[in-house]
């Protein structure tokens, strides 16, 4: 899922993006309202995650602007302002959602897949790849409807590959993603994490890629190789 963030802080802009790319997310990040409104016009996103003191404009004026264009994607401000007033005015504008700085990252995350699942009118929301489905709520994998067991690790790297489903995660990405901060794991333990996802993906008709110099994606097999 991609996300539009419009912060002007950059110490918070730049941890915020790294952190919701960790967690699977695709982040476009701007720190002029100018700027949010050049992205907004180019590309279609899942969410906007919007700070109402940008320089150049303003976010209440971007979001009023969003919403006079008939501009759906759900909003979440982003603020340190928390009065009952800004809330309410914020609401009343056509944000869909209000976070005060600081807040937990978790709850960002949480916020954020709630306002997307609602947006796409869907208890449930689910990614998929052919016959494999990850449903967002359940956090759980089936394969032609069946539970497939995945050990943590291999959860959260087949997670990280179904969210950005036909696109190539760079190793480092894996590596940041499924062992974060911890700098004794080698290299090699991912080649044995995907070839262990090759394995249970094998003749299911999805599978995973390599391409040199990109990385790896998950994708639909071809017809010889179910």
């Amino acid at each position: 899922m991609r996300i539009l963030l419009a912060e002007d802080e950059h110490a918070l802009g730049e941890w915020l993006s790294k952190a919701l790319e960790q967690g699977g997310w695709r982040v476009d990040w701007r720190d002029d309202g100018r700027l949010v409104e050049q992205a907004l016009a180019e590309q279609d996103y899942d969410a906007v995650v919007l700070d109402l003191g940008l320089p150049g404009r303003d976010g209440a004026s971007i979001l009023q602007r969003m919403r006079a264009r008939d501009l759906r994607v759900p909003v979440l401000i982003l603020t340190a302002r928390d009065s009952l007033g800004d809330k309410v005015a914020s609401l009343n504008a056509g944000a869909d959602d209000f976070l005060v700085k600081p807040f937990a990252l978790a709850e960002l995350e949480a916020r954020l897949t709630a306002l997307v699942r609602r947006a796409r009118g869907s208890e449930h929301p689910r990614l998929a790849c052919g016959p494999l489905l990850f449903d967002t709520v359940t956090r759980q994998f089936t394969l032609h409807a069946e539970p497939l067991a995945l050990s943590p690790r291999e959860h959260t790297l087949l997670k990280a590959l179904i969210q950005r489903s036909g696109e190539p995660l760079s190793r480092q990405h894996v590596l940041d993603r499924v062992f974060g901060d911890d700098e004794d794991v080698q290299p090699s333990v991912v080649d044995v994490l995907l070839h262990r996802l090759r394995k249970r993906l094998e003749h299911s008709g999805v599978c995973i890629q390599t391409y040199r110099g990109l990385g790896y994606a998950l994708e639909l097999a071809a017809p010889d190789q179910h």
